[in-house]
């Protein structure tokens, strides 16, 4: 089946936990052996677990996509050894740190925090070698937490206007679609990863919420 639900280190918030591409998998150091093999088996490509910026909290500080890595401080020796395996890492150098959370990004397109400088907005672009637009996703600068974006949809707080979501297809270029998960929790991207092959969402997700992001994400079983 290519979706599952998951709990790492007892909390179903899995997008503060990895960041999934159509490359790989960056995941914390919490991460079982035994989920590890899940996680490879349902996304198709291999995982990585790591700290980013000594933090276990990778999904947060790391933006990705097949094209390279954005973090907004340097990292240590052993982490960038281990992030290179999934192509450059470029460090964007932001007040708004946590650029996991305020970047949402497939291979098509980025959607960046609205306070994002120009400066930091290039160099996002030049590294994950795509357009990128400044939005918000339910109001929230934090689209990165607000949204899960693949190369076959996005999924968004449910929230998210038209408006919102226009900008949204014309930026990602794929199909938008409202959902929750974890019972009820609108912050999407906190709960939910996915890429193009298949679907991980916190062990608190229920059916009909899953009905919703294999459809947002075109991934049927």
């Amino acid at each position: 089946m290519p979706v599952n639900r998951l709990s790492i280190a007892g909390s179903p918030y899995l997008g503060v936990y990895l960041r999934v591409s159509d490359r790989g998998v960056v995941a914390s150091p919490s991460l079982s052996e035994a989920a590890g093999r899940e996680v490879e088996r349902l996304f198709g490509v291999p995982v990585i677990r790591t700290t980013v910026l000594d933090s276990e909290l990778v999904g947060s500080f790391l933006a990705l996509n097949s094209f390279g890595a954005i973090v907004a401080e340097e990292p240590d020796a052993r982490e960038l050894q281990r992030l290179d395996a999934f192509g450059p890492v470029t460090v964007v150098r932001t007040l708004q740190n946590a650029l996991g959370n305020n970047v949402l990004a497939n291979d098509l397109g980025a959607l960046l925090h609205p306070s994002l400088s120009d400066a930091a907005a290039t160099r996002i672009g030049e590294a994950l070698r795509v357009p990128v637009t400044r939005g918000t996703v339910a109001g929230l600068g934090t689209v990165g937490m607000a949204a899960v974006a693949t190369n076959r949809g996005v999924v968004v707080h449910p929230r998210a206007t038209d408006a919102e979501a226009a900008v949204l297809r014309e930026t990602l270029k794929v199909p938008v679609h409202r959902s929750t998960a974890n019972f009820g929790v609108p912050i999407v991207g906190a709960c939910v990863t996915a890429n193009s092959r298949g679907i991980l969402a916190g062990s608190l997700t229920t059916p009909v919420e899953f009905v919703h992001l294999q459809e947002g994400f075109q991934i049927l079983e």
